[in-house]
């Protein structure tokens, strides 16, 4: 019977230390507030809910969180000169593109996410920084907040992915793709499967590690999966359920409860990498706030429990370190092995 990883756990021990490095900040630069604008275009409710999450994350931490709502007319201009007017706004440290846009004027998303300076992209998502994880430029990028919470899911069950087979089903510039990066750059042997892949059974079997985001309701069977192995079910796919106060019962990607016989750890949908993505985006906030504030070194009390999980995973090991600190020497010694 496998460990179940409960991400909702681990994502408050992230928001919990992110919250006591902002006030030690602070004690000694009260000026020190990050800020994330989330910048939405239209009326989505689901954008709605996600978005208000994020903003109730901020509150809960100390970032000031900021919601730009923006018309379904807006036009792509429009939306650029808002995304540019907060890429110099120096209270601006975290900037979101909420996608998909719900407008009426055929704004190209891509184009839009790229006008994001990247050193303000706490998603990820703009070119440079997912050209820069795809080097192995680690010091000098932000990675997708759900494959690197996956990261610390991983580490959560006590598994090194150095020299581990690692299957990813999924290749989505948000999910897949930048998981495959950070495994690769953590030194596991990394196989990326898709649609197109035959037989994705037999490429599950081989693998110590198992991350499914194809967005398709328990489309990796119990029997797949190796003994022991450890699986992280990044899917969320709703479906009516009147038994549920919501009147929705979410699936994950994985059959759940076959899957969880024979692994030797696994996360639950929903309460699995979920809640990681807000508390990973929260720490990218607060990175980008301190590296603008020149903000560096070792913070006077512990934040182990947080840190670590990314720092071991991406080549790190430094306890007790600030996140940014740490994020950023994890890359550097990272590089500087793969040179020898």
């Amino acid at each position: 019977m496998a460990t179940v990883i409960k991400g909702t756990a681990v994502a408050k021990k992230v928001r919990q230390g992110l919250r006591d490095e902002i006030l030690e900040i602070q004690k000694e630069k009260p000026d020190f507030k990050p800020g994330l604008t989330v910048v939405q275009v239209g009326d989505r409710p689901d954008s709605n809910v996600y978005i208000g999450a994020k903003v109730k994350a901020c509150e809960e931490i100390g970032i000031n969180g900021v919601h730009m709502k923006l018309p379904p007319e807006t036009t792509q201009q429009e939306l650029i000169d808002a995304i540019e007017g907060l890429n110099v706004d120096p209270n601006v440290h975290g900037i979101i593109l909420q996608v998909p846009l719900d407008c009426t004027t055929g704004i190209d998303e891509t184009l839009c996410t790229n006008v994001l300076s990247p050193s303000k992209d706490v998603d990820g998502l703009t070119d440079v920084n997912a050209g820069r994880l795809a080097r192995g430029d680690l010091k000098r990028c932000f990675t997708p907040c759900t494959p690197t919470g996956c990261m610390v899911l991983i580490d959560e069950a006590g598994v090194d992915v150095k020299g581990k087979n690692v299957c990813v089903v999924g290749r989505s510039k948000i999910v897949g793709a930048p998981m495959h990066d950070l495994l690769l750059w953590a030194h596991g042997t990394v196989t990326t499967c898709h649609s197109r892949t035959p037989d994705l059974g037999y490429h599950i079997k081989q693998a110590d590690v198992v991350v499914v985001a194809a967005g398709k309701k328990e489309l990796v069977k119990g029997e797949w999966i190796k003994p022991g192995a450890v699986v992280i079910d990044c899917g969320i796919n709703p479906e009516p359920d009147a038994t549920k106060k919501s009147g929705v019962k979410l699936w994950g990607d994985v059959e759940y409860q076959a899957a969880k016989q024979v692994a030797g750890a696994i996360t639950p949908v929903p309460g699995g990498v979920g809640p990681m993505t807000v508390a990973l985006l929260m720490r990218n906030t607060v990175v980008s706030a301190k590296r603008m504030h020149g903000i560096t070194g070792v913070r006077s009390y512990s934040t182990a429990s947080y840190t670590r999980p990314i720092a071991a995973q991406l080549g790190g090991g430094a306890r007790g370190l600030s996140t940014s600190t740490n994020f950023a020497r994890a890359g550097l010694s990272l590089l500087q092995r793969l040179k020898k």
